[in-house]
């Protein structure tokens, strides 16, 4: 998928390692996350957000370098324009390299590794406003989605502004990125779910799971939540799946 490729490397990458981890952030990932905020009203708005934006993705992406190397497999992982990517590293076999490989639920588990490392963030971020003595409320999310809102009562403005953005990033793009469709991570679940059932048509019907579902949350992300971003995405998303499809037929 062109849109969740590793980017080439340049002279502008920030470099960087966690645990042994080595870390690639691509300079568009600084220009894409700058846009996402621009919508703020201030330069410390878009600051926070690009912050938020920048720890959420790497915590995602570690979870996923975590959860490979418990089951042996070395990785790295790039930050791009679209996101993050964690890139399994090949070992020496013979006299050339081979990727390790893992079971199903092996797959199914490092996939589930990224959103839930997120979702486990947020839950940190919820017990330190509760410790500090902050206030948590639920919000209809474009109207019809449960979401909490972390303040402290003498946080500032600027502490409440990036705790809100963190649980957004955390939590609502964590379960975006657990629909079926591909190549996000749900996208994956769904692959070995239906392979383990369904060895000779279960990619086939992971892609349908993938074409259909991308296209309803496409419609519904531009009528009901009012969101092109979201709606250009999945029905780009739905689209690949599709190309993808018939070049299986």
């Amino acid at each position: 998928m062109f849109l969740f490729q590793s980017p080439p490397q340049t002279s502008y990458d920030l470099r960087f390692s966690i645990a042994g981890i080595p870390v690639r952030v691509h300079p568009l990932f600084w220009v894409i996350a700058i846009l996402f905020g621009l919508s703020s009203s201030s330069l410390i708005h878009i600051l926070l957000w690009v912050f938020a934006i920048f720890i959420s993705i790497l915590i995602h992406e570690l979870g996923h370098a975590f959860a490979m190397r418990r089951y042996g497999q070395r990785s790295s992982i790039v930050l791009h324009g679209t996101g993050g990517l964690t890139i399994p590293e090949q070992i020496s076999w013979g006299g050339g390299t081979a990727n390790i490989a893992l079971t199903p639920n092996q797959e199914i588990l490092i996939s589930l590794a990224g959103p839930f490392a997120g979702f486990l963030f947020a839950i940190f971020i919820l017990l330190i406003t509760i410790v500090m003595g902050g206030v948590i409320t639920l919000t209809a999310l474009f109207g019809i989605i449960p979401f909490p809102i972390a303040q402290i009562p003498n946080g500032g403005d600027i502490v409440n502004t990036l705790l809100i953005t963190l649980l957004w990033v955390n939590i609502f793009w964590g379960l975006v990125n657990l629909m079926p469709v591909y190549p996000l991570d749900g996208g994956n679940v769904a692959r070995y779910v239906l392979l383990q059932s369904d060895p000779w048509d279960g990619v086939r019907k992971s892609l349908w799971l993938s074409v259909i579902t991308g296209a309803v949350v496409a419609f519904a992300a531009f009528f009901v939540m009012h969101s092109t971003y979201m709606a250009f995405l999945f029905g780009l998303l739905a689209f690949q799946s599709y190309q993808i499809l018939q070049r299986r037929m």
